[in-house]
């Protein structure tokens, strides 16, 4: 009797969401990247403290006017994970999951449970995106709190030298920490990619960060003019436009349409190959 007639045997009862979840949040890099960054808000604080108040330049930016107040050093702490620092959360959370199972060689006893491999992979994939969107959010959130603990509760002060009331901030940051995560999935999706076409979890992961720095750098070429905008780098800082005293969506709609298009067809690869592929591993 084949597994698919089974007693009992239900496709959609394998690999539940609450086991998968336990299992990644009991490994030990997921408590070392939430350790290290609910710990950055404090290294940049007591770099604030030792070194004094950010000197201004030329052009005011978000670092210049981190002590402000708490909303100020949560903005802050956003400018300064955007582009690497939350990038690689993302790329592992995503990158390691199913290469790690393959390097364990316990990915073809899932399969062999038996786990369908589209469940296996949706699965693999939600849980990546869950703890990829906690990391994002843990960021400004334990800046928001260290930053109200040391500079107190007020405005948030914008480089353009206006202002938001701290009751305006709050939704304004809260849509630019969605932009931030819905911004990272193209990295997550191509973590995931590399992560069903090889054994190694550190290729996988590996090879989603350097992408992203490829593409920042590219991004920086101006020589390449409009075609730039084809670079999901090019939006990773569009969530500014949110702490605007007008609320400006039209960066971060191109930033997330582009991220979520590139997404869509890297996923379609992954499942697509792992679907094909001769796991012995």
């Amino acid at each position: 009797m084949s597994p698919d007639h089974a007693a009992g045997y239900r496709a959609g009862r394998t690999l539940p969401l609450r086991v998968e979840i336990v299992r990644q949040l009991r490994r030990r890099r997921t408590m070392v990247i939430g350790g290290v960054l609910a710990a950055m808000p404090l290294i940049v604080l007591a770099a604030f403290q030792v070194a004094g108040t950010p000197g201004r330049a030329d052009r005011t930016t978000f670092i210049e006017l981190a002590t402000s107040s708490g909303p100020n050093f949560a903005a802050t702490m956003l400018f300064m994970g955007t582009g690497f620092m939350l990038v690689i959360p993302v790329a592992l959370f995503c990158g390691d999951t199913v290469a790690s199972e393959a390097s364990w060689s316990s990915l073809r006893y899932l399969l062999a449970a038996p786990v369908p491999r589209a469940r296996l992979l949706a699965r693999k994939f939600a849980v990546g995106l869950l703890f990829s969107a906690g990391a994002v959010l843990l960021l400004p959130l334990v800046g928001l709190g260290v930053g109200t603990a040391a500079y107190g509760w007020g405005d948030l002060k914008l480089p353009a030298g206006a202002s938001l009331t701290a009751g305006e901030a709050l939704p304004r940051l809260a849509v630019a920490v969605v932009f931030v995560f819905l911004s990272e999935i193209v990295i997550a999706a191509l973590a995931f990619w590399l992560s069903t076409a090889t054994d190694a979890p550190l290729g996988a992961v590996g090879g989603a960060v350097f992408a992203s720095i490829i593409t920042g750098v590219l991004d920086a070429i101006t020589a390449l003019g409009d075609m730039r905008a084809w670079l999901p780098a090019h939006w990773q800082y569009a969530w500014a436009d949110a702490l605007q005293p007008q609320l400006e969506w039209g960066g971060m709609v191109q930033g997330v349409s582009l991220s979520l298009s590139y997404a869509v067809v890297l996923l379609a690869l992954a499942f697509r190959g792992f679907a094909r592929k001769d796991v012995v591993s």
